[in-house]
């Protein structure tokens, strides 16, 4: 009843307070409007709690109760965690302090710089070098398909410092994103979120914004992730809720052959196929989120939540849009949207291909 109550909750402040901003702003940009429209009404300093715990559970019903309605707002809330919880996690007290209570305000904008044009699934390959340089380090390289770039006020960015080979020898920066000898450029994807890339020409970076231990990155990295993981596929959740929603209620009013379409058992039966899955994908999400708030081993529980929620969202959208007939695929059509906006969860924080390797070696111990 908590859930289903916050759910209602989270939506009705979606629909009323944050889907009119998010339509309203710059599409592949950055809407700092509703970054503050998102900590006006609370939502933000869920994922920052003043006791410093953080619930994935709470996380993920916000990131489905916001998905069910717009999608852009949603990544808004996202993508301020994930930038920004490495800092949380692993930072000094003085780093946290600095850029916590400013991201939870919308005040500042966060961003996880992990990807690079030859390091995508292959994390471990980085090759943004970070050189030691009196009582720092300069970073000297490029990402690319960093969401929030090039304008985040702070990048949570690893890069390769050299103490042994592949994941051992990166290490993991808090980055200012105004330091000298950054900058970047935005891309223009099928979903218009704000993404872009980021050209580091020896940007000096101090010692003690290292988060974490030198040359244990990616153990940052792999431990954020293990938290969002589940809740990529909460997100996928909440769109898929929605293009099911809306092929029931279409599949009651539309008519063909003198009967409404839900009348037809290739229609019924494509829809009770769309709302188990939907269902099973729930369950596997909560269940990861439930293991991580526990402080259970959660990497193969992340991986599969992840993994079947964002097929299976992929499913149930296409088969909405089957539903739907030409009309979804209009522009400006909530399914058509939608369409675009969950192809991209199969491939960031982890491919489908790549949570299949980490289920498979749980297999084998």
């Amino acid at each position: 009843m908590e859930r289903a109550a916050l759910l209602d909750e989270v939506r009705g402040i979606a629909r009323q307070y944050l889907k009119p901003v998010a339509d309203a702003g710059t599409p592949g940009r950055v809407n700092r409007p509703l970054l503050a429209t998102l900590a006006e009404h609370g939502l933000l300093p869920r994922l920052f709690p003043s006791d410093g715990s953080v619930s994935a559970r709470t996380m993920c019903l916000l990131r489905e109760a916001i998905a069910y309605v717009s999608p852009e707002a949603e990544t808004a809330l996202a993508l301020q965690g994930l930038g920004s919880y490495p800092i949380l996690q692993s930072g000094s007290g003085h780093l946290s302090g600095r850029w916590i209570p400013e991201v939870a305000a919308g005040r500042a904008v966060a961003a996880f710089a992990l990807t690079e044009p030859g390091a995508g699934s292959d994390a471990a390959a980085l090759a943004l070098r970070a050189e030691p340089d009196s009582d720092g380090f300069r970073l000297t390289g490029e990402k690319r398909w960093i969401s929030n770039a090039p304008d985040a006020d702070v990048y949570t960015v690893f890069a390769r410092t050299g103490e042994g080979p592949g994941a051992r020898g990166v290490s993991a920066f808090a980055v200012e994103g105004s330091s000298p000898g950054l900058s970047g450029e935005s891309l223009e994807l099928v979903a218009p979120h704000p993404i872009g890339t980021l050209v580091f020409d020896g940007v000096l970076v101090p010692r003690s914004h290292i988060l974490g231990q030198p040359g244990r990155g990616f153990e940052v990295a792999m431990r954020t992730l293990d938290l969002f993981r589940p809740s990529v596929g909460a997100f996928a959740v909440g769109m898929a809720q929605a293009a099911l929603d809306a092929a029931v209620a279409h599949a009651a009013e539309r008519h063909a052959f003198e009967r409404p379409l839900k009348d037809f058992q290739a229609v019924s039966h494509r829809l009770a196929d769309m709302a188990t899955k939907l269902e099973a994908a729930r369950l596997l999400v909560y269940r990861a989120a439930d293991k991580y708030d526990a402080a259970e081993p959660v990497t193969e529980a992340s991986a599969m939540a992840k993994l079947f929620a964002t097929e299976a969202a992929q499913e149930i959208v296409d088969a909405a849009i089957q539903v739907h007939g030409a009309q979804a695929l209009e522009k400006g059509h909530m399914l058509e949207h939608l369409y675009r906006e969950v192809r991209a969860t199969r491939i960031y924080e982890g491919t489908s291909e790549i949570q299949r390797n980490v289920i498979a070696r749980s297999l084998f111990g």
